[in-house]
């Protein structure tokens, strides 16, 4: 058995990085591979999307969309990786099924802003299950198979007429 210390590639499996700039004998001796003069054959350069004074493609394309910075990410969860999970014994069907639950699960790696569910594959299990917001089949599923579905997603008061 290998020791770690003992460990080491295989023989013609890696090769050492080129020396620049090691005399002429080296084959990238003088100007190391960088050609002649300019910007470019300085250190220290840093000209990404710079177009030498034009206005750079990335400006120039017009900007599309809108990115909300008060949208809620949420974690979506559908129905066949519950049913999976109680298959497993990972989730226990009789308690409630929240973030916390589904997490502890390993359904979720964690809550983010609250848990969709959705509907893709099939309810058979009867669940007491608390999400933040569901899909219309997954209510309607949720309730066909005889369990609870509390939403904690606060809904904007209807426009009075």
């Amino acid at each position: 058995m290998t020791k770690l210390n003992e460990l080491s590639p295989s023989a013609g499996s890696t090769k050492a990085r080129m020396r620049v700039g090691r005399g002429p004998g080296s084959g990238k001796g003088k100007t190391a591979g960088r050609g002649v003069k300019g910007q470019k054959a300085r250190s220290g350069v840093a000209i990404a999307a710079f177009e030498g004074g034009q206005m750079p493609l990335h400006m120039r394309m017009p900007k599309r969309g809108f990115n909300n910075i008060f949208a809620k990410d949420l974690a979506e969860v559908n129905f066949w990786r519950l049913e999976q999970a109680i298959a497993a014994g990972k989730l226990d069907a009789s308690k409630t099924v929240d973030a916390a639950a589904l997490v502890a699960a390993g359904v979720l790696r964690r809550p983010k802003d609250g848990v969709k569910l959705l509907a893709k594959g099939e309810l058979t299990t009867k669940l007491d299950i608390v999400a933040y917001d569901a899909s219309g089949p997954a209510k309607a599923a949720v309730e066909k198979a005889g369990g609870t579905l509390t939403l904690t997603k606060k809904t904007a008061p209807a426009a009075e007429a």
